[in-house]
């Protein structure tokens, strides 16, 4: 029994081997058939591309050979036609260059026959420059508070570090007040905060202001004033600096913005 099984074991196998090796040989058959399908194919191809282009070749040159002599004789046509065309421009610019010149020489004449007859302006006046004022101190007296726009000061009255934007000069009050330079009295009044001021306009954009005043009845709003002429007296009217002793509070300004008076005394 043993050796019927063994012996149809050994038969299935060896069958199995042939299959194997048919199945083997059947697929390199296969592809060997294709590889020669496509390396047929891409010879046929070459020989096709060949052939057109061959084939263009030989139409091409039957085509150059056909036309040459129709576009020989075109190109004759073509260079006699231009040269006529060249001509007829090269005349009508000679004539046009012509009449241009002769346009040129009359208004040549017509222009010297003007500046002949033409009257000799008047030279332009020159603007004076007007020089910038130059001031004098107000009151005399020490600079108790300076200019201090870009930096704080300490307000006695407003218990507070603020700004100024003039300088108060110490004086007793009723002192004499003057103009620090000539001009015109721009308005009287009291402010509310520096209490009785006058304002003064002068050339180049120059203002002063007097400020803190007593009384400023000595003038009046419209009023042209010299250098050292009298304006007011020194008082204590200004609210925010109640609580300073009697001084002038001084300030100018040039071009509406406020200048430090000590550079220009």
């Amino acid at each position: 029994m043993r050796r019927n099984n063994r012996r149809q074991f050994e038969e299935e196998k060896e069958t199995n081997k042939i299959v194997l090796i048919s199945f083997s040989v059947l697929v390199i058959a296969i592809l060997a058939f294709v590889i020669t399908f496509v390396l047929y194919r891409n010879y046929l191809n070459k020989q096709i591309d060949l052939a057109k282009r061959n084939t263009s070749i030989t139409e091409l040159e039957k085509w150059k050979e056909e036309n040459s002599y129709q576009a020989s004789s075109s190109m004759g046509k073509t260079v006699n036609e231009m040269q006529e065309t060249t001509n007829e421009m090269v005349n009508e610019t000679v004539e046009k260059v012509a009449i241009n010149t002769s346009n040129m020489q009359k208004e040549s004449v017509n222009t010297q026959t003007e500046v002949q007859t033409a009257q000799p302006q008047t030279p332009s006046v020159q603007e004076e420059k007007v020089p910038d004022p130059t001031f004098i101190k107000p009151v005399e007296g020490e600079i108790v508070v300076a200019f201090a726009k870009d930096t704080l000061v300490y307000s006695n009255t407003l218990q507070e570090w603020v700004t100024h934007q003039g300088i108060d000069i110490k004086a007793d009050k009723t002192t004499i007040v003057k103009a620090a330079e000539e001009g015109t009295v721009k308005s009287i009044k009291n402010d509310p905060r520096y209490g009785i001021s006058v304002v003064i306009e002068h050339g180049s954009g120059y203002s002063t202001i007097y400020a803190n005043l007593l009384t400023a009845e000595f003038v009046k709003e419209g009023e042209k004033v010299k250098k050292g002429q009298t304006i007011g007296t020194v008082g204590n009217t200004a609210t925010f600096e109640i609580a300073e002793d009697p001084h002038l509070h001084f300030e100018i300004t040039k071009e509406g913005e406020y200048v430090d008076p000590n550079l220009y005394f």
